[in-house]
């Protein structure tokens, strides 16, 4: 089974040597694997919510797409898009906002954490606090549940927002699934293993410490930032403490076994610190300067960048779009001209209830569901390669006067220009199947 993975990506700032170690190269090494479906984005949206710069969220973008694409990303792999490129995600944050509690959202840190410090300012709980901030979670929810991530990587302070998410989805499927399980419940995966660097000062990699290692700074802006990492006061000569050096820890991130054996024995053997930040020096150099290169290659061809995250966002859209027809569809968001139609007494008339139900399954077909008033299911499509080809076959039996069923055991089936394209449900006996085709050819009795 493919295991598909979602990760988001704040526009807010520059992406740093941390940033690169403990989350942008894990993502791109666990995207090769064949058993992975990745989905990675550009949560400009929410960037809206902690930025009111323009010009800082626009550069944000731009620095944070080169940066995945330099590093390696491969985007006939992974689906790589910006969040504002799906018209599909607000609409369906309001869908779920509707089912949302508000005291599911009372809960959310965020806000919690905006209100407290109010509180302890003596200020009214609320001030300050926008509905995009108090609402968050729910986007977040919309990011997730459009394209029914399994597994979500995030930190320890973004795991509730994924449960909130299961909340959400699952209420929704409770109230409009009608015995489908519109969407699945995502699972927060925190990754023990990958590397919290430690800033300059020693505390972990911030901007909000400012004591970051830019990551595609040019050389001298990298040996600068290395030369004002905080070492202790041994001198050259003397044995240094690998293990309780943050040092040893940024090489430990980037070095190979024996590299990081070979670096352990020199500081025990009393390696001066200032040609200690010189082997970290070369070893970053190694490691990022070809991405460097490609980095800023990228950043002089804004329009290349654009190209590509709109050809993500259009592969993206493939998934949302007829899946949020679904979503409409279910909550009452209908055509009028889907209505199915039933014949009572000599007179057609729109049956309400009785509905086509389109939705895709994990290898990629497009399928259709015939459900009576009741929400029974009478018909199951075949697969189809594509939506629109569901849809045609849909449209098709709905202004066929005649219908081609065939009794297959417990089941019949339902043909179209000798193929079969639909089955029904297994019936206990004959005479419920029997009177299962009837309520089929009611509801699909052509309007005269």
């Amino acid at each position: 089974m493919t295991t598909r993975i979602l990760t988001g990506i704040t526009t807010t700032g520059t992406p740093h040597l941390g940033n690169y170690a403990g989350a942008i190269r894990p993502a791109i090494v666990a995207s090769r694997s064949n058993d992975v479906d990745s989905f990675y984005f550009l949560a400009d949206y929410h960037a809206l919510i902690k930025c009111d710069d323009p010009l800082r969220i626009q550069r944000s973008r731009l620095e944070i797409a080169a940066t995945w694409l330099a590093c390696g990303l491969d985007t006939d792999k992974a689906t790589f898009y910006r969040q504002s490129d799906i018209p599909e995600i607000p609409e369906l944050t309001w869908l779920l906002t509707c089912v949302s509690a508000k005291g599911l959202l009372n809960r959310a840190h965020a806000y919690k954490a905006s209100v407290d410090k109010n509180l302890e300012n003596g200020e009214d709980p609320d001030a300050g606090v926008t509905m995009g901030l108090y609402s968050y979670p729910v986007l977040m929810a919309a990011d997730i549940l459009m394209f029914n991530a399994h597994k979500v990587p995030v930190g320890r302070d973004q795991i509730q927002h994924v449960e909130m998410a299961r909340d959400i989805g699952q209420r929704f499927n409770h109230l409009f699934g009608a015995g489908r399980e519109f969407f699945t419940l995502p699972e927060a995966v925190i990754e023990e293993e990958v590397a919290t660097l430690p800033g300059l000062d020693g505390r972990k990699m911030s901007k909000s410490y400012d004591n970051t290692i830019p990551l595609f700074g040019n050389a001298k802006q990298l040996k600068d930032s290395i030369a004002r990492i905080v070492t202790d006061s041994r001198a050259p000569g003397e044995p240094k403490d690998p293990d309780n050096s943050h040092l040893f820890t940024l090489y430990q991130a980037f070095a190979t076994p024996a590299q990081l054996a070979e670096f352990r024995a020199e500081l025990l053997g009393g390696l001066a610190w200032g040609e200690a930040k010189q082997r970290l020096f070369q070893l970053l150099d190694n490691e990022l300067g070809e991405a460097r290169e490609r980095y800023r290659a990228l950043i002089e061809r804004p329009a290349d960048l654009e190209d590509i995250l709109l050809a993500g966002a259009a592969k993206a859209r493939k998934i949302a779009t007829p899946f949020l027809g679904e979503l409409r569809e279910a909550v009452g968001l209908r055509s009028f001209r889907s209505s199915v139609q039933s014949a009572e007494t000599g007179k057609k008339k729109a049956v309400k209830s009785a509905r086509f139900v389109s939705f895709r399954e994990d290898d990629g077909s497009f399928r259709f569901r015939l459900l009576d008033a009741d929400g029974e299911q009478l018909l199951l499509s075949k697969g189809f390669a594509d939506g629109k080809a569901a849809g045609q076959v849909s449209k098709r039996l709905q202004a066929d006067s005649e219908l081609d069923l065939r009794v297959e055991g417990d089941a019949f089936g339902l043909w179209l220009d000798g193929e079969q394209v639909a089955l029904s449900p297994s019936f206990a006996d004959p005479a419920e199947r029997d009177a299962a085709i009837q309520r089929l050819h009611m509801v699909l009795a052509p309007q005269e």
